[in-house]
């Protein structure tokens, strides 16, 4: 669904471990590593496309997690010029709604190609604030302010000083 400022609504994923580390997943074919995320659909809740993102990308279903919470607002980051699409109609950017998940399950839970069409081919658990050291930079400040809001959330509170180097 794209809004009428041009924004694609998005879920962003932000999957715990019980030491604190995030899931960091690969894109498939790249060397681009980051959370899973993905778009909304016409007549489904943040909630809803939450638990279907989860299980296309991760494999995991709503009874492998628990939800520690969601962030209070839409988060926007404008696509660069040179990523977007003429094709379809005009969208300028995302927003997403963030949720911070706890990995109740195993490990071995984890299953990349759970729908046939895999969007990581690799994943790692890193420490919290990793990511804003390695996402792409105009997705950096949607990242930053999401593991900020969500920090708080977290049944262990991960390294200020690895948040103050990224």
């Amino acid at each position: 669904m794209i809004d009428a400022e041009g924004f694609r609504a998005n879920v962003g994923i932000i999957l715990v471990n019980d030491a604190g580390n995030v899931f960091w997943g690969r894109r498939i074919g790249q060397k681009a590593w980051q959370f899973p995320q993905g778009g909304i659909k016409y007549n489904e809740t943040p909630e809803q496309a939450l638990f279907r993102e989860l299980r296309e990308e991760v494999g995991l279903t709503c009874a492998d997690v628990e939800v520690l919470g969601v962030t209070h607002d839409w988060l926007r980051y404008l696509i660069p010029r040179r990523y977007l699409r003429r094709d379809r109609p005009p969208c300028i950017g995302q927003k997403q709604r963030w949720f911070l998940l706890r990995l109740t399950a195993g490990d071995e839970r984890i299953c990349l190609d759970a729908d046939g069409t895999p969007e990581f081919d690799a994943w790692r658990w890193v420490d919290y604030w990793m990511p804003l050291t390695q996402i792409v930079s105009f997705k950096r400040d949607v990242y930053r302010l999401a593991l900020e809001e969500l920090a708080r959330l977290l049944p262990v509170q991960p390294d200020q000083h690895l948040q103050q180097r990224a």
